[in-house]
């Protein structure tokens, strides 16, 4: 009897309240600035990639409060995957003898409202661009002393083409640590990370937008054409694990929304609930008239 095989589709980031000219999601998305945020973008996508724990300025501010109310504000079986904090995967790298576990266990904790409602995604260690295969040692002795991967998803984002060899992909078989594919701007030596690597019983893909002016990756509009060879690699992932969790993090200006919303239909191959259609109408719509076109 095949496993059941979960399509989890959504954005990276959701609370993004500034009107469009400032790269925000009101008028596009969120009907005005009084919107309740979370609670509106889960009517419409069953998970979100939460970014701003990765920023110190934004984690070092959180509590387990802060959790429990982002459980409240959503469906039952609703998902945020979690990115790790920046002080772990960039200022120590892993490395635990600098306190990297110890920071990564206070980390789990103050999530631990998500996982408790089982609203817990998958947890994105998300690797900086300097972090080459000469670090190998500090990732391998770092997920030994991760805490049981059968009870949590994880999934690792390198970013320097050097990891492009069979070693890395065979360690995250070993602990069951997805490594993460996304779509990212050619030219950042990252195409490798294109390649379909299925490492786990559950897998993990970022868009990351096209945008080669200014680093600016995220402002970006993928087109239909661009988004359909995913298809088939989408329907090829999801015969071989459990569950898939996409995200696009081409936020700028509800740039992601439309996309994510377009995404859901072409993998789907049914049309969009009216609801659904509305809201995707509208921002297409918006998002014309906000670049004057």
């Amino acid at each position: 009897m095949s496993l059941e095989r979960d399509f989890l589709l959504g954005c990276s980031g959701w609370s993004y309240a500034d009107t469009p000219d400032k790269g925000g999601w009101t008028e596009v998305f969120y009907p005005d600035a009084n919107t309740k945020r979370l609670r509106f973008y889960s009517q419409f996508f069953n998970t979100v990639e939460m970014d701003s724990t990765f920023y110190h300025k934004f984690y070092s501010n959180m509590t387990k409060g802060m959790f429990i109310g982002m459980v409240r504000a959503t469906p039952d079986k609703f998902q945020f995957s979690v990115k790790v904090p920046e002080t772990i995967t960039h200022e120590k790298r892993l490395d635990i003898r600098r306190g990297a576990i110890t920071d990564f266990e206070e980390f789990l904790d103050k999530i631990s409202p998500l996982k408790t409602a089982k609203k817990l995604g998958a947890i994105l260690i998300q690797l900086p661009p300097s972090f080459n295969v000469n670090d190998f040692k500090n990732i391998e002795t770092f997920l030994d002393r991760l805490p049981n991967s059968k009870n949590y998803d994880y999934a690792v984002e390198f970013r320097h083409p050097s990891w492009k060899t069979e070693g890395p992909w065979e360690m995250l078989k070993h602990y069951n640590i997805a490594a993460v594919i996304t779509d990212s701007p050619p030219g950042e030596n990252l195409r490798f990370l294109s390649d379909v690597i299925v490492t786990a019983d559950h897998s993990f893909i970022r868009f990351h937008g096209r945008n080669t002016k200014g680093h600016y990756w995220y402002n970006y509009l993928y087109t239909k054409e661009e988004l359909k060879p995913w298809i088939e690699k989408v329907l090829q992932i999801r015969k071989e694990t459990k569950v898939l969790r996409t995200y696009f993090n081409n936020h700028w200006g509800g740039k992601a929304v439309i996309n994510a919303l377009q995404f859901k239909e072409m993998t789907s191959n049914t049309p969009l609930p009216e609801n659904e259609r509305k809201v995707l109408e509208h921002a297409e719509t918006s998002l014309k008239t906000n670049r004057g076109l």
